[in-house]
């Protein structure tokens, strides 16, 4: 289980701490605690990077640009057992008499690694592919981002390419143990994965995304070097890449396939129950159970769904079914081009951007790109989602549209879902908290699920309070996403712990909205593989809602959006109870500092 803190909330509990430890603030071993206490984070942090080469990369630092993470079982347990001896380090720290941010520093990275500890007994490492992740569709995705500029960077890049297959390998030998474990996915989506597999080894070397690098050469590099770069890349994808698609399509269609299980939910699997209530548990970072989450989900849905009858009704129809089938058909509601969903997305991005200084007082330095999800991945793909950039903003962070399929797709929630990708959105969140001054990197890149999403969330409704959805549609489409994540905690928790079978999530989703079948089928089948990941959106979203309600309540008069909104974003990510906790003593320094002024 995920631990979470009693209701006074963490930061209060490091200030009643901090107010016990005031006897210590003076002693000589407070610098050295504190010192200690850096180069502890520090030091995981570097370890973590060694660990997670392919994440460093993205980050650029490219120390370990040459590698790819270890997958085998010896690498696995390792890893494990680092984590456990960092956990014992951490917690020996004294940190009384400390700053409270120092404090809160140690009390996440507690929460991090005793999160990491508790998932080991799960051994999700043996469950490592699925329709929409695993390496077979994550590592093409992750060379679309990584940085070429110099000569080593492209030599690096050869040397991983030449080591995918022992990658592949390691992935293969834990489905292996996960087929003994009993470990597996839901029969049916497996063979996807077989499909995903077949076409990236079908694709002739110079037509792979992993020959893209070969194709965008900088050009100061001199003619010979781009010709011999070019040659061992296309050598490294016929050699090495293909035959590793192949292999690893081959097992999973002989070998792996005939295992799936065949219940889709959590709850089939060993140790069902305790593994999804910790996956709501971390999703959330609340103690709500699943049964709780699953009753707030029906109260959202029976909201909201009042709401989108009330639009319906005002442009003419009676009830929400004919509504949805007007949309359907609607030509105008459909794209006609893949073109006009990107510029769609800029078009909303650019609106929003101008309203940014009236709701924040800090804002992000890198501006974000629209950008076209690969081709490859079109299928699996969620409609949008948000590539971060990069720390030193060489790459700028994305928003990935999936233009596939577009004659079948809708345009009306194209609005909010730019929003919530974008500014102000994950786009913005997760860039301020990259430019946070003193924060230590773990926090920089740190992310709750709650929070993460429930921003951008909450963002999506920021949009509607700032007058935008002026086109009826558009505000339906904006309801419409608004109930997907409502549905989300009645439905995942249906899969997972009410034991629904797959036909009752698609006939929710139809009985409560009217999404295109593409979608609803491609989020069933993520919430089927990813559980408990769902639910962090609405949970946050109502949380962040609460607080800005109690903030303005406090405050009054001298509530400041642009002040609540700073101190939402302005410590990183965080678990819920701590935004709480952070939010209520920030309340209480305002006051303090108006009465202050009253008196004066």
């Amino acid at each position: 289980m995920i631990t979470v803190t009693s209701r006074i909330g963490v930061a209060s509990a490091l200030l009643f701490s901090l107010m016990l430890g005031v006897a210590h603030a003076d002693a000589p071993d407070l610098a050295s605690r504190r010192e200690a206490l850096n180069s502890l984070i520090k030091e995981q942090w570097e370890y973590t990077m060694r660990a997670s080469p392919e994440w460093a990369s993205l980050l650029g630092d490219k120390r370990y640009n040459d590698k790819w993470s270890d997958f085998s079982q010896a690498g696995i347990e390792a890893d494990l057992k680092v984590s456990a001896e960092f956990l014992k380090r951490f917690e020996a720290v004294d940190t009384s008499g400390f700053p409270l941010q120092e404090q809160l520093n140690r009390e996440l990275m507690l929460r991090q690694l005793r999160d990491s500890v508790t998932a080991a007994r799960f051994k999700e490492w043996q469950m490592p592919l699925a329709q929409n992740s695993g390496i077979h569709i994550d590592l093409p995705q992750i060379v679309s981002a990584l940085p070429f500029e110099t000569v080593k960077d492209y030599e690096d890049y050869i040397a991983r390419l030449h080591a995918l297959p022992k990658l592949f390998d390691e992935t293969r030998v834990q489905m292996e143990k996960g087929v003994q474990d009993k470990l597996m996915p839901p029969k049916f989506l497996i063979p996807k994965i077989v499909k995903q597999c077949e076409t990236m080894a079908a694709m002739k070397p110079a037509e792979s995304p992993f020959a893209e690098p070969a194709k965008k050469f900088p050009k100061e590099f001199s003619e010979a070097d781009k010709a011999r770069l070019s040659k061992e890349i296309l050598a490294a994808v016929q050699k090495d890449v293909i035959p590793a698609y192949k292999k690893l399509a081959q097992f999973t269609k002989t070998k792996y396939l005939p295992h799936g299980r065949s219940e889709v939910g959590m709850w089939s699997l060993p140790d069902g129950a305790a593994r999804y209530t910790f996956k709501a548990a971390s999703s959330t970072t609340t103690s709500m159970t699943p049964e709780q989450i699953h009753q707030l989900g029906l109260a959202e849905v029976a909201r909201i769904e009042a709401q989108m009858l009330a639009t319906a009704q005002k442009l003419g129809y009676q009830d929400l079914k004919s509504f949805n089938k007007a949309v359907a058909a609607k030509p105008e509601l459909h794209p006609k081009s893949r073109q006009e969903i990107i510029d769609l997305y800029q078009k909303y991005t650019d609106q929003m951007y101008t309203q940014l200084p009236q709701q924040f007082g800090v804002l992000p330095k890198g501006k974000v790109e629209i950008k076209q999800v690969e081709e490859f991945r079109e299928k699996g793909a969620s409609g949008a989602s948000y590539m971060p950039g990069s720390p030193d903003g060489k790459r700028a962070g994305r928003v990935m549209v999936n233009t596939g399929d577009f004659e079948h797709r809708s345009i009306i929630g194209i609005e909010t879902t730019a929003l919530h990708e974008g500014v102000p959105g994950h786009h913005m969140q997760l860039t301020i908290a990259q430019e946070i001054d003193g924060l230590p990197n773990f926090r920089q890149q740190g992310n709750y699920t709650a929070y993460a999403e429930g921003w951008a969330l909450y963002s999506e409704r920021l949009g509607e309070e700032l007058g935008f959805f002026t086109n009826p549609y558009s505000y339906y489409g904006h309801l419409q996403d608004e109930m997907l994540r409502a549905i989300r905690l009645v439905v995942d928790t249906g899969l997972h712990y009410k034991k629904w079978n797959r036909q009752q999530v698609v006939d929710f989703f139809h009985d409560h909205s009217g999404i295109e079948e593409v979608e609803v089928q491609s989020e069933t089948d993520r919430y089927i593989v990813w559980p408990g990941q769902a639910l962090g959106y609405k949970i946050g979203q109502l949380k962040i809602l609460e607080l800005r309600d109690y903030a303005r309540k406090e405050l009054g008069s001298s509530f400041d959006i642009r002040g609540f909104h700073d101190q939402v974003l302005g410590a990183g990510a965080l678990p819920m109870d701590v935004l709480e906790s952070h939010i209520k003593d920030w309340v209480s320094a305002e006051k303090a500092k108006a009465a202050r002024v009253s008196m004066q």
